[in-house]
């Protein structure tokens, strides 16, 4: 058990029930993927009033909610109105490749007209006893966690809410831009020796999961990424504008022998499959550019395995990215990033002409 913690079902505390749901007399039920529409479009307004710089689609809605790890009947609570309008939403989930740090992150919105009625405290109070009582039943015998995400410009209220609900800031993240067209020209990057910039492929995904849970094992709060996880979210996946960085010579001796080579790289190399060194994977978020005023490509994931850094490789894969972006006839290409990083990426983004929009943070409750 790392650093002598106490056992998990006790850190957690789980309560034995749940608290009840009683404020705004609301009629209150698990979701199911036949509330998707009802659900975007509630999230549709909470976005309007409170100015988030992003719209989920009916197909990210979707596809979130029948992710397979999730048990909607568990772990997620709606409340209507007396018309059957969706006034709320709460959704508790654990993802299913947690190694280091074992985490239950909550999501809770209620509708603008109806705050100030006490449904997000009770929301709250909902999610985060259910939180522990999967972080409980987890049984892993590892550092615990309950997250949750907001702007930094959210509402002083929704705030106010995660501190009195014992959420602490931990980390912030900054979301870029960086304008596109022949006034912003992109830097040509030479790749040395046997790497290979190649477009996004099926055939390397796999190898690029595999890249990816290398290149941030050592960032703070990642986790490892399960197959099937992988390959969720991604009804916005731009595969055009996604790029990846294989060598097609690696030292697979060297890589072997290697101490924090991780087993699922190793049995990789030992079955002879490709090498993905690095990748820029990218989405269109065509929804958000009215809202944003400016239509762009987003890079949704851009990483570099740790043996191969200081190699250009992020530099190439951020300039094919833009490239494919402007090429489709994007204003701009943006992307977010944790402004602690340990790779120095902010300066890396600065670097290239990227800079800051808006901001969003993570609070956690730490067990």
């Amino acid at each position: 058990m790392p650093n002598d913690l106490a056992p998990i079902a006790e850190r957690a505390a789980a309560p034995e029930t749940l608290p009840e749901l009683t404020a705004g007399g609301l009629t209150w039920r698990p979701a199911t993927v036949d509330d998707a529409p009802a659900l975007t479009e509630l999230l549709h307004v909470i976005g309007d009033a409170d100015r988030e710089p992003y719209r989920e689609t009916l197909e990210e809605v979707r596809d979130d909610l029948t992710a397979p790890w999730k048990r909607l009947e568990t772990d997620s609570m709606l409340g209507f109105d007396a018309d059957g309008c969706l006034v709320a939403a709460g959704f508790a989930d654990t993802r299913p490749g947690d190694l280091r740090t074992v985490r239950a992150f909550v999501f809770g919105n209620v509708h603008p007209d109806r705050r100030g009625e006490g449904i997000g405290t009770q929301l709250q109070a909902w999610l985060i006893a259910r939180g522990r009582q999967l972080l409980a039943a987890s049984g892993k015998e590892l550092p615990a966690r309950i997250a949750t995400f907001a702007e930094d410009d959210a509402p002083a209220s929704k705030l106010a809410l995660h501190e009195a609900g014992g959420f602490e800031l931990r980390r912030w993240f900054a979301d870029l831009k960086r304008p596109l067209g022949d006034e912003h020209p992109i830097r040509e990057v030479e790749l040395a020796g046997s790497l290979r910039l190649v477009p996004w492929s099926q055939e390397l995904d796999e190898a690029t999961r595999l890249a990816h849970n290398d290149a941030f094992r050592d960032h703070w709060g990642s986790e490892p990424i399960a197959a099937e996880q992988w390959t969720r979210g991604r009804s916005e996946f731009a595969p055009t504008w996604s790029w990846l960085v294989v060598d097609e010579a690696p030292d697979v001796a060297a890589l072997l022998a290697a101490d924090d080579t991780d087993p699922e790289t190793r049995a990789a190399l030992e079955a002879g499959e490709p090498l993905v060194v690095g990748y820029q994977m990218a989405s269109r978020y065509e929804g958000a550019f009215a809202l944003r005023g400016y239509s762009f490509g987003y890079t949704d994931l851009l990483g570099v395995r740790r043996a191969y850094r200081g190699r250009r490789i992020a530099l190439a894969l951020l300039a094919a990215g833009m490239r494919s972006f402007a090429a489709d006839g994007m204003e701009a290409a943006v992307l977010d990033v944790d402004t602690a990083s340990p790779t120095g990426a902010d300066g890396l983004y600065a670097s290239l002409g990227y800079v800051k929009v808006s901001g969003s943070h993570m609070a956690s409750i730490e067990l």
